[in-house]
C-alpha cells in the first residue's frame, strides 16, 4: 500500500469498482488527465495491475464493508478532488412477483448503501480540496424509468439518483459539487454476464442486433468531462444512450 498523501502535486481521484468496465476506463482516463488515481475494487489482482500501469494506488475494497471503506479513507488521504462512485451492478431479470430477495438485497447494499458509505467517509476530504471537490455517482437510465424485469436494479438505481439529488440540496452551501451520470445500454465485458449469473448466451442476447451500443470508454469520457468542469459548474445529471436506444425498453435491433 502506498502512502496516503502525494508529494508530486497531483490531484487525487478515487474510483470504486475500478477492476473492469466503466470503472477501469475512468481510472485510466483520469490518470491520463494527470490525477493520482486510487483504484478500489474487490478483486485485488485486477486493481493492482491497473494501478501499476497508470501510476495509481491499488486497494482491495468492498464498498459494503465499513472496515474496507475506512481503509480507503486513509489511503485516499486528507484531500480528494474527485470521487467516482461506480461500484454496483445488476443481478437477474425476474419479475417482481418472482423476485429473489437475496439478490435485491445485494443490489441495494452495493449500489445504494455502498455509494452512501464511501461518500460519507470521503466527504471531509472532498470539502478540503480547495473548492475543487466533485462527486460523480454512476447511476443509470434504470434510475429514471421503470421497465419490466428490472425491478431490483431500477429500485437500487432510483435510490442512487434520489440520494444524489438530496445530497446536492443539503450541501449547496459547501465547496463540493454533486453530480450524476446515467448511462443507457453499455456493452462491457462483465455487466450482463454478471446479471445472468455467467450465462454467456443470455448476456450476448441483450446486445443482439444493436448497432454500436455504448462502451466503457464512452461513459468514462463523460465522467471525466463532468469532473473537470470549472469549479463553479455543476453538471447535475448527464444522460447518455446509444442512438439505437430511445428508452430502457425501446431499442432498435437490426435483423
Amino acid at each position: 500500500m502506498t502512502p496516503a498523501a502525494t508529494t508530486d502535486g497531483r490531484r487525487t481521484a478515487v474510483v470504486t469498482g475500478a477492476s473492469s468496465g466503466i470503472g477501469e476506463a475512468t481510472a485510466r482516463l483520469l490518470a491520463a488527465q494527470g490525477f493520482r488515481v486510487v483504484c478500489a475494487a474487490r478483486r485485488a489482482e485486477r486493481v493492482e495491475a491497473l494501478a501499476a500501469e497508470i501510476g495509481g494506488t491499488a486497494l482491495a475494497c468492498d464498498v459494503t464493508s465499513d472496515d474496507d471503506v475506512s481503509t480507503l479513507t486513509r489511503v485516499a488521504g486528507g484531500r480528494v478532488h474527485v470521487l467516482v462512485n461506480n461500484a454496483g451492478g445488476a443481478l437477474g431479470l425476474e419479475p417482481v412477483a418472482e423476485a429473489d430477495v437475496a439478490l435485491w438485497q445485494r443490489m441495494y447494499d452495493t449500489n445504494v448503501l455502498g455509494t452512501l458509505r464511501v461518500t460519507k467517509a470521503l466527504l471531509p476530504a472532498l470539502l478540503a480540496a480547495d473548492g475543487e471537490g466533485v462527486v460523480v455517482n454512476v447511476g443509470s437510465v434504470a434510475g429514471l424509468t421503470a421497465y419490466e424485469g428490472g425491478g431490483g436494479y431500477t429500485v437500487a438505481k432510483h435510490g442512487v439518483h434520489v440520494m444524489t439529488e438530496t445530497l446536492r440540496l443539503e450541501l449547496v452551501d459547501q465547496p463540493v459539487r454533486i453530480t450524476l451520470v446515467a448511462p443507457g445500454m453499455v456493452r462491457t465485458d462483465e455487466f450482463s454476464l454478471t446479471r445472468f449469473g455467467g450465462d454467456r448466451e443470455r448476456a450476448d442476447a441483450v446486445y443482439a442486433g444493436v448497432r454500436e451500443p455504448l462502451v466503457a470508454d464512452d461513459v468514462a469520457d463523460a465522467i471525466v468531462w463532468m469532473a473537470t468542469r470549472p469549479a463553479h459548474v455543476n453538471v447535475d445529471l448527464l444522460v447518455l444512450k446509444p442512438r439505437a436506444q430511445a428508452a430502457p425498453h425501446k431499442v432498435h435491433r437490426e435483423a
